[in-house]
């Protein structure tokens, strides 16, 4: 009796311990409309290998191998120091500016909830 409570604890553990790491390794939530209009210009993408993610920099031809539980986060972490010279945000929208200090696009916000997250994510 003693054994079979000991072993379904372990059991019970093994699976707290996967869904907890499972949960840390997710990226976070982002609004699709506008985190899609803004990725397109970002310079940083996801190319698929055979061990893994890798994050290629479109400007230089960079790479990074971060773990499979990191790779989300380190390119959010990219977007988000790229988006902070590279974003502006003026009234209602999204300015996507260049190296050279020149406009490139602006992305009209829809919504509140795309306003705070562009705020609260690229935090501009």
């Amino acid at each position: 009796m003693n054994k079979k409570i000991i072993f379904i604890g372990i059991i019970v553990a093994f699976f707290i311990m996967g869904a907890l790491s499972m949960q840390r390794a997710m990226p976070q939530m982002k609004e699709e409309r506008i985190y899609k209009a803004i990725k397109v210009y970002s310079p940083y993408k996801l190319e698929k290998r055979i061990g893994g993610l890798t994050i290629v920099d479109s400007r230089d031809g960079t790479k990074e191998k971060p773990s499979a539980a990191e790779v989300y986060h380190r390119l959010d972490e990219l977007e988000k120091k790229w988006a902070s010279k590279h974003l502006r945000l003026i009234n209602n929208e999204v300015n996507v500016v260049g190296d050279a200090n020149q406009t490139v696009v602006k992305i009209h916000i829809q919504n509140e909830q795309e306003l705070d997250f562009v705020k609260s994510f690229y935090g501009i």
